[in-house]
């Protein structure tokens, strides 16, 4: 179906590339919004890496799926804007809420959730950007590893290596953190063992 999309794409077949924007702008929207933590910064992000897909359509290979590229596009944007100007990454939780079924916890629960949420938000975004970038592909876009590997044009090795050092950084920000209060994580051993 991609093969047969990204040819009309090439031919210069404008509705074709509106279904190409449509098949795949949510999918960069998130990764963009994940690591901007900026609405406008993701739809400015989304918007640009179209346009550079519509200027290099003939370079696309019918028989690869662009996602990888796509993402590619879109964390070097993000790169870009974050070296520029640093901007907060809060809304991951929202972006990751988005992304999964409707299953809201009870009223009781909401307060310490968002707490929570707060501080692994607070984690993630004082990851370095490779780590961060790494943890909003796997957990947020839940690419698979080689995935990941391919979006970002590293090796898989690279990958879980980046994976490992940000969980570890994570486990650290969290146990410091007094909010956070000794709840269980994880050990990165365990969660990169049971992620491959």
């Amino acid at each position: 179906m991609d093969a047969d999309l990204l040819r009309r794409v090439q031919a210069d077949d404008l509705d074709a590339f509106e279904e190409f924007f449509a098949r795949y702008r949510s999918s960069i929207y998130r990764t963009a919004y994940g690591l901007t933590g900026d609405r406008q910064a993701a739809e400015e992000v989304l918007q640009d890496t179209f346009a550079r897909a519509y200027q290099r359509r003939h370079t696309l290979h019918a028989d690869v799926s662009p996602l990888p590229w796509l993402h590619r596009v879109s964390l070097n944007l993000c790169y870009s804007r974050l070296s520029r100007r640093r901007l907060a990454t809060g809304p991951i939780d929202e972006a990751t809420e988005a992304s999964r079924a409707d299953d809201r916890p009870l009223p009781a629960e909401e307060a310490e959730q968002a707490e929570l949420r707060l501080i692994v938000r607070d984690g993630i975004a004082a990851l370095p950007e490779k780590h961060r970038s790494v943890v909003v592909l796997y957990y947020l876009q839940r690419l698979s590893l080689q995935e990941t590997a391919e979006a970002l044009g590293i090796q898989l090795g690279t990958v879980k290596s980046r994976l490992h050092y940000a969980l570890r950084s994570l486990r650290t920000h969290l146990e410091r953190d007094r909010r956070f209060g000794g709840a269980y994580l994880a050990p990165p051993d365990e969660v990169e063992a049971s992620a491959s």
